[in-house]
């Protein structure tokens, strides 16, 4: 297998084994006009497996999302071939726009232009709660 090492971009790494497509779509990496290679089950030292998302160009990336959808995974950034700056991704404090609330009730559901907005609770367990009812929201 031969991917090109990328000149100006980002290295998704240690993503959970299995799960880089979801974040590829997610990410609707897609949609961009540019060189992504998903590597699927590469080997890793400190896990059996990984995945690994390489992104030819350097786009905005949102790093909240993607330490909600997998918090171990590292983001580097690439300009001019070189590693500039690695990333260790962790639970956001807060989230906005990325998970709905459950509840009927919320003010959220009823009010078509108020935004989603969760507050992280618990770390260890991955709980968010909504800022308007307090409703739970757990990582799956």
């Amino acid at each position: 297998m031969n991917i090109d090492s990328i000149r100006n971009g980002y290295v998704i790494d240690h993503i959970k084994a299995g799960t880089a497509m979801a974040i590829y779509n997610f990410l609707g990496l897609d949609k961009l006009d540019c060189s992504v290679a998903v590597i699927k089950n590469a080997s890793s030292s400190k896990t059996e497996k990984k995945d690994i998302i390489k992104i030819d160009a350097l786009i905005d990336l949102d790093l909240d999302v993607l330490g909600y959808l997998d918090p171990g995974i590292t983001v580097n950034t690439v300009k001019e071939g070189a590693i500039i700056e690695k990333r260790k991704l962790r639970l956001p404090r807060e989230l906005h726009g990325v998970i709905r609330c459950k509840n009927p009730r919320c003010i959220s559901s009823v009010e078509q232009e108020l935004p989603q907005r969760f507050r992280l609770a618990d770390e260890e367990k991955g709980v968010y709660r909504c800022i308007y009812c307090d409703h739970k929201a757990q990582r799956e």
